[in-house]
Formats: C-alpha cells, sequence, structure tokens
C-alpha cells in the first residue's frame, strides 16, 4: 500500500529549526495505525518537488499549508489538477485543514477567510457519537460545503469540521499529526511573529483544558485507506 504525503507547509529557518517538518509528522502519526503502508514523503511548498504521478501511489494525503485555497503559489493549480485526478482514478485522498479546505473549494464547495480569525490551540469537535479535543491552526475554514458530502465533524467556532464524500475522500480541519510538545513549540517561537502575545498565550491556555490523543483519528483514518485498498 503505497501512500503519499504531499507537504504544502513551509518551515521556516531559522524559526522552526529542529522541529519535525509536516510531512514527517504525518507518517510518524499514522505509519503506526498502518504498518503495511509505504510512505513517500512529497516536499511539495519548502523544496519545489513535483506532484507524484497517479501510477507512483495508491492513496494519498494533503498536508495543511500556511497558504489559503485563494493564494496564487507555484503549485496550487496543479493540486487541484492532481485532486481532479485522484478522484476520477479512486485513489483514495485524506486531507488535513489546508487539505480539507483544498478539496472542498476544488469539488464543489468554497473555503474562505473565517470572519472569526486566526484560531490556534486545542478545541472540542463533536462526531456522531463523541466529542473528541483536537490541536487547530487556521484563519480559514470551508464556508459551503461540496455536493454530495456529508459534515462527519464540527465545534461552535467551526461548523465544517470534517466531511466525508461520496467517492474515497474524506478530510478534517484540525491537525492530529501535532503532539501538543509540537504544536506548544511552534506557538511559543511564533510570538510576536505570527501570532500576538494574546493569541500564542490563548493557545498555551487551551492546552491544559483540553485532553487530545497522540494517536488521533489515526486507527479511523487507516481504515479508510483499507477500505479501499485492502
Amino acid at each position: 500500500m503505497r501512500i503519499a504525503v504531499l507537504d504544502l507547509a513551509g518551515h521556516p529557518l531559522p524559526l522552526l529549526e529542529g522541529l519535525s517538518r509536516s510531512g514527517e509528522l504525518i507518517i510518524s502519526w499514522l505509519s503506526p495505525a498502518l504498518p503495511e503502508g509505504v510512505f513517500r514523503w512529497y516536499d511539495v511548498e519548502q523544496n519545489g518537488e513535483e506532484l507524484p504521478n497517479l501510477n507512483t501511489f495508491d492513496g494519498v494525503v494533503i498536508s495543511g499549508s500556511d497558504h489559503g485555497v485563494y493564494d496564487a503559489t507555484p503549485w496550487n493549480r496543479l493540486v487541484r489538477i492532481f485532486l481532479l485526478d485522484c478522484r476520477r482514478a479512486g485513489k483514495p485522498i485524506f486531507g488535513i485543514c489546508f487539505g480539507h479546505q483544498m478539496m472542498a473549494d476544488t469539488f464543489g464547495g468554497h473555503a474562505e477567510n473565517a470572519k472569526i480569525g486566526v484560531s490556534v490551540g486545542a478545541r472540542a469537535f463533536q462526531f456522531s457519537e463523541s466529542s473528541q479535543d483536537a490541536h487547530v491552526w487556521h484563519k480559514d475554514q470551508v464556508t459551503i460545503v461540496p455536493p454530495r458530502a456529508r459534515i462527519t465533524a464540527n465545534a461552535p467556532y467551526c461548523p465544517v469540521g470534517a466531511l466525508e464524500y461520496d467517492f474515497p475522500a474524506t478530510s478534517v480541519q484540525f491537525h492530529p499529526e501535532y503532539s501538543e510538545y509540537q504544536l506548544c513549540e511552534i506557538v511559543r517561537r511564533s510570538r510576536d511573529v505570527f501570532l500576538s502575545s494574546a493569541q500564542a498565550d490563548g493557545a498555551i491556555e487551551s492546552f491544559a483544558q483540553t485532553d487530545v490523543k497522540p494517536d488521533l483519528m489515526a486507527q479511523e483514518t487507516a481504515a479508510f485507506f483499507r477500505k479501499y485498498l485492502s
């Protein structure tokens, strides 16, 4: 089972020196639950790596990003074409944060800058039968759900917290791949750089008020890929 991990997140140095990259975090989070997976990290944003050819992978994970779906990045149009090609080929797609937004925006919905501004820290999301805490960092949200997609999780501040499509695709607005240490360290280093002091303090305070599982959604995501690839 070959899983491509598209890393669309920047990693500014020296600010984030010594911290793992998004693609690395995704593989570390998912691989224990999917030991049969052979993961390949594509460093698209930071190092300009080309997107994979469809015949080189079986399923794909689309990472978060510091960009929005509306930004004219060198890879924006290419990722949209890639997603449509994956849908036509029946390749299972799992999206995280920006990946969630880009999938919705490409498949007939819409994502945009959220009126509430930046959300960072830990938040509770309501699933069909339970509430689960999760790490978040985003300024955009899905505001129009694509046709024939259904909402599978939500939060008071985020009505479209997760989506499931009528083809092999699912996505989440939160970051299951981030540990509290990783996100807390990024927040700490981003104080007065990407975040105000108030935003950073609020994020750190939220960690103490929540309990995010280190393997959040890992088993469910592994089951998603097995459903279509076993």
